[in-house]
């Protein structure tokens, strides 16, 4: 037995690589955006999550549909939870007890509670109707705060009182009426519910007044302002959990501020600010504050506010102050501390503290300016008294600001603390993008590629004998690179741009959100953002709908369309706009088609209008394919359009219609991607015959639902023809749930939920969500190429009796049910296509990406019997229905991913790597290597001993060398002659 101090010092010194032996490549070859989406103004607040706590969270519900919490101090996420599936314009309410553990929302007919500190769900509750507002009861008989909400159902306005404790109903007032209920709002004695009266276009505002203990109805008035309010955003804030909580609305001209005490039937009036374009009301939501309220005026030449004071004993509202007028833009945020009231104030260049009390500034903080110029749009704040004797200010503010980049940072007494990209959020189109070289680079080589021989040989020796400049830097950085090389380490890029790299790793990811931002990700820097833009500025409560992207790596360019005819050309590295077609209301888009021309592989991006109608385009523009369209509007079908020259124009004409069978309609269409390398037209059995593969590039896969009979029909369709290839058929299938295909080479899976009774078993049923899989060859015989043989040529629109004409595949499919639903599919893209594939796909139910393997899903899979040894050598293996998620196969390993739109893939240099992008709401990037990393050394590979080895090695046989030789010289001298 050892010691157990050498045994301890042995321990210490055995290398790294020997004490952690599986070293995870979680951070270093991916990168995750956890984020939680743009905070909505009304929904994000600072709370103290215990009675006790001094520290508070920072809470949201964005406009995504998720409701988190964060941590002010770092900005990392606490908990979240997706409470809206659809990753929509969300709304929902969010609320928070003075002093209590939970906070409440309500989205859509549900309302929640949640623990404040872990995120755990303390009650659901779901309702009939839409939420229309959310509110906490803070006064309450039984010193229990309860929660109120209001619901809109069918033509009848309820306002549900439900215990803060377990969720359970305390009382509830309905009312059958047409009014449309609006806001709910509490002081210290009543509940008040706030309607619209009349009818649309014309409201006046009724207030229903009710007893707290009952929900009886006290009282019922209604505020005449039929000239002023024509739908619910035309009142401009509701007060609630306030000593005095009002209602206000504005003039159609802006010239008038109509303000009323919740209680009272009177209103007062208060003139606006000249050219004011919109006004935002912000005050405290404590019983215990002052009930004062600040009116936030914005004008065309800047922004403005006034300071307002209500007389609880009279009832009567008083301008107590007015802040001047700052050029800009800028945000105003309440915060309370007992009954003291505080008002912050950030503009782009400064943080104003101010008292509701006084005019006088309190403390002001220099803000540093950011580039790109960005300004904030609104924010809430925490102010904190320091106690007599700390040193510093006597405040200490943090503000939490939405920018109009749609970032979130946070101000601590004028210093950024962290930033937030949550405008990634959204995000509803991405591309991988090629870092551009250098312009002059680039002109040079288009110079050389348009010249003839000779010239472009001289122009290139020029070229190679001007680069020796850079001869220098290149031999200084030798020993950077090579300590790199050996340690595993990433080289910095010059000067913090993108630079390629030799296997192809370092791209660029372009992102397209449906609030008009475009963003520049540095997939090789652990996707870094690079910059971000706004493309258009969209309308609240409208989408920006991407139709299509496409990067040119040749010229470093990104083009994007969308649905309403707009487009936007951009710089790639830089997301400078070059070319941009503001939105045409009018004039809409229903795809597009990435087409080829003469300039390049799909390098144009032809619009396609909402009838399936396409316009004349140039005739050295026009795409010498079949373009496959939707129909017209209401209609399923699809139809093939070729472009006919006429003169210098070409027209599109229709060459084939494909109909659907009545009753069914377009659930999803797959087609092959446009980077889809085939390393082998064949497949090796384990007998040394060949099954051929069918190849068309010109195929789609069309997924039909039935709703009314259950069933989902996929086509194989001929794009050239319109031409059926193969058809199945699947009963069962709830076409409510997610369906989708992919398809690459010579095979197409899809997914969907299904029950259907088995055969060969009557007794018994398969439910669940399936994948199935149909490969294609051309024919059902080994070693057979079918009636084309080895044609190098066919035409599709030759007649189907010729022999040579159309041939259909031989296909062949499996079904297997899945351990959970999965959507987004996506297969994996290696640049000759050696490697295996795999098939990529979202997990909504446990956020989470799966690459289920190629071998996995072969229809081949021998059934009831275990494989031959013929077969096995093959990679086949005994059928199995059921595919469990094996967490191994889970890329996102223990991330946790949320609200996945689509996945997009890219080839490297190296064969063995696909690169991989997520988005949605969170943003997730990755590397696969389907076959594993054979040309490519892995992070665990140890170069420190290998150089060591051969350093030792050389050292060795320097030193052994000469003892060698002379033992040899000895022994010749003392050999016998």
């Amino acid at each position: 037995m050892l010691p157990p101090q050498l045994s301890a010092f042995l321990l210490l010194a055995l290398p790294s690589a020997v004490r952690a032996v599986f070293q995870d490549e979680v951070g270093h070859i991916d990168y995750h955006y956890e984020l939680l989406g743009v905070p909505q103004r009304e929904t994000t607040f600072f709370h103290r999550p215990r009675r006790d706590a001094k520290a508070s969270l920072l809470y949201t519900l964005s406009d995504v549909g998720v409701l988190g919490a964060v941590n002010p101090t770092s900005g990392a996420v606490l908990w979240r939870h997706l409470l809206n599936s659809t990753a929509q314009d969300a709304g929902g309410f969010l609320r928070a007890g003075e002093g209590e553990n939970w906070v409440a929302s309500a989205l859509g007919s549900s309302v929640h509670a949640w623990d404040a500190v872990s995120g755990r769900n303390k009650f659901w509750a779901d309702f009939g109707g839409e939420v229309k507002d959310l509110e906490i009861m803070e006064m309450t008989e039984n010193h229990r705060k309860d929660v109120l909400a209001l619901f809109d159902e069918s033509d009848s306005t309820v306002l549900r009182r439900l215990s803060g404790y377990d969720g359970s109903l305390v009382w509830e007032f309905k009312e059958t009426t047409k009014d449309t209920p609006l806001q709910v709002s509490t002081n210290v004695e009543k509940v008040f519910v706030i309607s619209l009266h009349g009818s649309s276009g014309a409201y006046n505002l009724k207030v229903s007044t009710l007893d707290t203990l009952t929900g009886r109805r006290l009282d019922e008035f209604v505020l005449g302002s039929k000239s002023d309010v024509h739908s619910r955003e035309d009142v401009m804030f509701v007060g609630a959990n306030s000593a005095a909580p009002i209602v206000a609305w504005t003039d159609d001209s802006l010239t008038k501020l109509h303000v009323n005490v919740l209680g009272t039937k009177s209103r007062q009036e208060f003139a606006l600010p000249a050219d004011t374009l919109a006004i935002e009301i912000h005050a405290p939501h404590l019983v215990q504050s002052q009930p004062h309220f600040l009116v936030h005026s914005k004008t065309a030449a800047g922004n403005t506010a006034d300071v307002y004071h209500v007389d609880l004993k009279t009832n009567t509202i008083t301008k107590a102050y007015n802040i001047p007028l700052q050029p800009g833009a800028g945000a105003f945020s309440t915060s309370s501390e007992n009954a003291n009231v505080y008002f912050t104030r950030i503009t782009e260049g400064e943080l104003v503290l101010l008292s509701s009390s006084s005019p006088d500034v309190i403390a002001r903080w220099p803000l540093e300016a950011g580039e790109p110029k960005t300004h904030p749009v609104h924010g809430v704040s925490e102010v904190v008294k320091k106690t007599a004797g700390s040193a510093g200010a006597a405040y200490a503010v943090r503000s939490a600001v939405v920018t109009s980049n749609d970032d979130w940072v946070l101000v601590r007494n004028g210093d950024v603390a962290w930033t937030r990209p949550e405008g990634l959020t959204g995000a509803v189109a991405a591309v991988f993008a090629e870092i551009p070289e250098s312009e002059e680079l680039a002109k040079s080589l288009e110079q050389e590629a348009h010249s003839n021989p000779w010239a472009a040989y001289v122009h290139r020796v020029k070229r190679h004998v001007n680069d020796l400049q850079y001869l220098p830097e290149y031999l200084a950085s030798i020993p950077t690179r090579l300590i790199a090389s050996v340690l595993g380490t990433e080289v910095s890029p010059k000067a913090g741009k993108p630079s390629r790299d030799s296997f192809g790793f370092h791209k660029l990811a372009i992102l397209a959100t449906k609030r008009g931002m475009i963003y520049g990700l540095d997939v090789g820097n652990k996707g870094k953002v690079l910059w971000a833009n706004k493309a258009f500025d969209i309308p609240k409560g409208s989408t920006w709908n991407v139709t299509g992207i496409q990067a040119h790596d040749s010229i470093g360019e990104v083009t994007i369309h969308g649905s309403n005819h707009d487009y936007v050309v951009f710089k790639s590295d830089t997301g400078k706009i070059l070319h941009e077609g503001a939105p045409e209301a009018q004039v809409k888009t229903q795809s597009t088609a990435a087409v080829d021309n003469p300039h390049g592989a799909g390098h144009l991006l032809l619009p396609v209008g909402p009838n399936g109608d396409i316009m004349d385009i140039p005739t050295e523009w026009a795409p010498k394919k079949t373009i496959v369209t939707r129909g017209s509007a209401g209609a399923e079908d699809l139809k093939g359009v070729i472009f006919v020259p006429n003169g210098t124009v070409s027209s599109p004409l229709t060459s084939w219609t494909f109909p659907l069978p009545h009753g069914q309609r377009v659930a999803h269409i797959a087609t092959r991607p446009s980077h889809d390398a085939v390393a082998s037209i064949g497949r090796v059995l384990g007998d040394r015959s060949v099954k051929y593969k069918h190849l068309n590039p010109n195929t789609l896969v069309l997924a039909a639902a039935n709703d009314a009979a259950s069933t989902l029909t996929v086509y194989l369709l001929d794009t050239i023809s319109g031409e059926v290839l193969s058809s199945t058929k699947y009963t069962g299938v709830d076409t409510s749930k997610t369906i989708e295909c992919a398809m690459a080479e010579n095979w197409f899976v899809c997914t969907f939920f299904g029950e259907y009774t088995l055969r060969d078993n009557p007794t018994q049923s398969i439910k669940g969500y399936q994948i199935a899989v149909t490969d294609l060859y051309e024919s059902e015989l080994p070693n057979d190429r079918g009636p084309l043989g080895d044609a190098q040529s066919f035409s599709s629109l030759d007649p189907i009796e010729s022999p040579t004409g159309l041939t259909l595949p031989s296909a062949i499919s499996q079904s297997y049910i899945l351990g959970a639903p999965i959507q987004a599919l996506q297969v994996t893209q290696t640049r000759q296509g050696i490697s295996t594939r795999q098939v990529l796909a979202y997990t909504p139910t446990t956020h989470g990406i799966v690459a289920l393997p190629r071998f996995l899903l072969e229809p081949r899979r021998p059934v009831g019997r275990d494989a031959t040894p013929a077969e096995a050598e093959e990679g086949l293996m005994k059928y199995h229905p059921v595919i469990e998620i094996d967490p191994k196969s889970v890329i996102t390993h223990e991330r946790d991913v949320v609200g996945v739109r689509r996945i997009v893939v890219a080839p490297t240099i190296v064969e063995s790597t696909s690169l991989v992008l997520a988005y949605g709401i969170d943003v997730f990037g990755t590397r696969v290597a389907p076959s594993f990393l054979f040309d490519i050394l892995g992070k665990g590979f140890n170069k420190v001993t290998l150089v060591g080895t051969v350093a030792a090695i050389a050292a060795g046989v320097v030193g052994l060398a000469p003892m060698v030789r002379r033992k040899q010289i000895d022994a010749r001298w003392k050999a016998p002659m």
